[in-house]
């Protein structure tokens, strides 16, 4: 910790001066640039204290994923973001140790901190909040007031979506969407779903019946849009809360001898790799998960080292990839 003396030295004044100025001693009759210098050299010390001490450590960092190696590869967002994750940890020389909520205590009392990827229960949020280390949640909120978070901005992403279909003269746009259950049996509602309500709503353009929640994967994809072929008229476009749904919204369609996007067009959601290599190639929303992978590791880098008590919340914007998969209504 620094001293009076160093704040003196460095603003080249004396100890007694300094002590008066940090105290705001009314009775002081010096420059208003004297006052300046011995503010500017506290703040500088400071700074130059927590960088020292944030330059020593090598850190242990755990890693918790709600999500399984198979169900990772049934949505590859979670995959993406947990290698960006790993090459961060790797690439910042800190240890990486894989952990579950199901560990003992002892196994995080050896870790500086956690990343917590994928979705958590209450109770396992508060089970995480109990073992006392600096954490962050990726792609979840977690506990506000007690650890760090990075999302995607959901609200923003689906209004680009809409707006841009309803800028292509699509009015009966379905939506693909999944649901699933925390590990304390509640449901989770798909996050996406509600800006897409309110934004037909307010078009009076809002059709329930081309609305389907399922799982996540290809096949619930495909068992939800062969339920909307089945409509009396099909809607001209369809949302898919990601792209492995999308993948499965593509095979149903073409397989009833439809024709993307001249019959149905297709959105989806989050970018993954193969979405470009799809035919026709996928226009979906581009979220930055290598961005999030490595931002998750220095933000938690940073609340450990700089002893952080104020917890941020990230929200990252994303960008609509337009590719081949939408038509235009006349």
């Amino acid at each position: 910790m620094s001293t009076i003396k160093d704040i003196a030295e460095l603003a080249g004044v004396s100890v007694a001066t300094v002590s008066r100025v940090l105290n705001y001693d009314e009775t002081l009759n010096v420059q208003e640039e004297t006052k300046k210098k011995v503010f500017e050299a506290a703040e500088h010390l400071e700074y130059h204290m927590k960088e020292k001490k944030k330059r020593k450590r090598k850190l242990k960092l755990g890693m918790i994923c709600s999500y399984s190696p198979e169900e990772e590869l049934e949505d590859p967002f979670y995959l993406a973001v947990r290698i960006a994750i790993e090459k961060e940890i790797d690439e910042s020389g800190f240890k990486r140790i894989a952990l579950s909520v199901e560990d003992n205590i002892e196994h995080f009392a050896a870790v500086d901190g956690l990343i917590c990827l994928g979705t958590f229960s209450r109770t396992t949020v508060e089970r995480i909040n109990s073992f006392k280390r600096p954490h962050i949640y990726v792609d979840a909120a977690g506990n506000r007031s007690a650890g760090d978070s990075i999302v995607t901005d959901i609200r923003y992403s689906v209004i680009q979506v809409m707006e841009y279909l309803w800028s292509q003269g699509h009015r009966r746009i379905g939506f693909v969407g999944g649901n699933e259950q925390d590990s304390d049996g509640q449901e989770i509602l798909d996050s996406r779903l509600p800006t897409y309500q309110r934004f037909l709503r307010d078009r009076g353009a809002l059709n329930d019946s081309y609305i389907r929640i399922g799982g996540y994967t290809p096949r619930h994809g495909y068992r939800l849009m062969k339920e909307l072929l089945k409509e009396d008229e099909l809607p001209t476009a369809i949302f898919a809360a990601n792209d492995s749904l999308a993948v499965g919204c593509y095979r149903a369609i073409q397989e009833s001898g439809l024709q993307i996007p001249g019959d149905i067009s297709v959105v989806g959601f989050n970018d993954i790799s193969m979405a470009k290599y799809l035919a026709p190639p996928l226009t979906t929303v581009h979220v930055h998960m290598n961005f999030m992978g490595r931002r998750a590791v220095q933000m938690l880098a940073e609340l450990i080292q700089q002893e952080r008590s104020i917890h941020m919340h990230v929200s990252v914007q994303t960008e609509l990839i337009i590719r081949e998969s939408v038509g235009c209504v006349d």
